[in-house]
């Protein structure tokens, strides 16, 4: 056997950086003694890691270890705002932008209403380009490094490419998202990603919950939904995987605006769950009242009793069991999360796909599923965003310039 080469050995001190930062992020500060116990490296290497983790600014000394026998040890640390990630969101009815640190602290959360269908993909790309010079400000005020900024859309996504090949509520066909976003920016194209909204909600999901078989069910106007399957996301052959919204439920129901009849998501959506709580001219149909507004109105006429409401959520939640119920025989995951504007009705939308999820699924005790609504409600695609920047960081610390480096560049 040779020696290995220079790139064998890049790539193997990449990795090792990266197992440090991720048992820090698991553990805590942690002296070096102590790294190299949890990670299994020699003293020698994790002293030789943690140099160069600071000089990029990554870590820091966080005092020193208490107890124990012989002279305590100088801890380590991660400087949490050192490395930030940008998500930002594309809606048909908003743009918003949101900024995590690697302790998963939010730094910014912004949002602004628009009409993204009615602008077109030029003016929706300035709208979100704004959002995105906030964000990296953000990042520089905290005195961080951008990781990099992931674009949440709705439909299909060539993530390879950065492009939305299909995407039927905001009308956009083959917007190349990436390198719109880094034009208008100025970031790197290889800094700048796009992915489907529902598996970046999967993801901030998965992140916030130890379970490794998830089914993240996202509830707007469309319907989709992200797979996490042994602890990894399924993108199917060529990365499309997780329209459910489009299962044919009824092929002579409604027209769906994919322009095939009777999708889930004319029967769950959130156009139907409206219209089946409320008249065309009653305030919740109103088009500049954004979703929380909506939401908060028909939560108050259910507190209330109100019976039209309760019978819409009734027949919302029957609807929205009978495609889980699909989901459930198909992949047979721990846990189905309803996201979306499901998550801001758990009250009265869990308990029916609960009832028709024990009623349909094959397996005793509905293959031990758990359904459950989301805690992170309509913020998931754009958190999800920023941990797949993070993730860039995570995955290849390397990538951080040193002080050094970084003054050079200012130079």
């Amino acid at each position: 056997m040779g020696q290995s080469r220079p790139a064998d050995q890049a790539d193997l001190r990449r990795g090792n950086l990266a197992l440090l930062v991720r048992t820090l992020r698991e553990h805590g500060a942690l002296s070096r003694a102590q790294l190299a116990v949890r990670s299994g490296l020699s003293k020698a290497t994790v002293s030789s890691l943690v140099t160069d983790l600071e000089q990029r600014g990554l870590v820091h000394s966080a005092g020193v270890s208490a107890g124990g026998q012989g002279r305590p040890g100088q801890l380590v640390g991660l400087r949490p705002t050192s490395v930030c990630g940008i998500g930002l969101d594309l809606h048909i009815g908003h743009v918003a932008a949101l900024v995590t640190d690697l302790s998963g602290a939010v730094l910014l959360r912004r949002r602004v209403a628009c009409d993204v269908p009615g602008l077109g993909p030029d003016r929706a790309l300035d709208a979100l380009a704004g959002l995105a010079r906030e964000a990296l400000d953000a990042v520089a005020a905290a005195g961080g490094y951008a990781a990099g900024l992931t674009v949440s859309a709705p439909g299909l996504v060539d993530i390879g490419a950065g492009v939305v090949r299909f995407a039927p509520r905001l009308r956009w066909r083959e917007v190349s998202v990436a390198d719109g976003m880094a034009a208008r920016t100025g970031l790197a194209l290889s800094a700048v990603g796009v992915d489907n909204d529902a598996n970046l909600g999967a993801m901030a999901e998965h992140a916030a919950l130890p379970v490794s078989d998830l089914v993240y069910v996202t509830g707007d106007f469309g319907i989709g939904s992200g797979v996490v399957c042994g602890g990894r996301l399924v993108r199917g052959a060529i990365g499309f995987a997780g329209e459910i919204g489009h299962m044919a439920m009824d092929p002579m129901g409604p027209t769906c605006s994919c322009g095939r009849r009777g999708c889930w998501e004319t029967q769950v959506g959130l156009q139907a769950m409206l219209h089946a709580c409320a008249d065309p001219d009653d305030p919740v149909h109103d088009p500049t009242l954004d979703r929380d507004e909506r939401m908060t109105i028909i939560r108050a006429r259910a507190e209330r009793g109100d019976q039209r409401t309760l019978h819409a959520l009734h027949q919302i939640g029957t609807a929205l069991g009978a495609g889980v119920s699909i989901v459930v025989n198909l992949l047979n995951p721990a846990v189905v999360v309803l996201g979306g504007y499901f998550a801001a009705l758990p009250e009265w939308l869990v308990e029916p796909v609960r009832q028709e999820v024990a009623a349909r699924v094959l397996a005793p005790g509905a293959g031990g599923v758990r359904v459950v609504g989301s805690t992170l409600g309509f913020t998931a695609p754009a958190l999800g965003g920023a941990l797949a920047s993070l993730r860039r960081v995570l995955d290849d610390p390397a990538s951080v310039p040193t002080a050094s480096s970084a003054e050079v560049v200012r130079t």
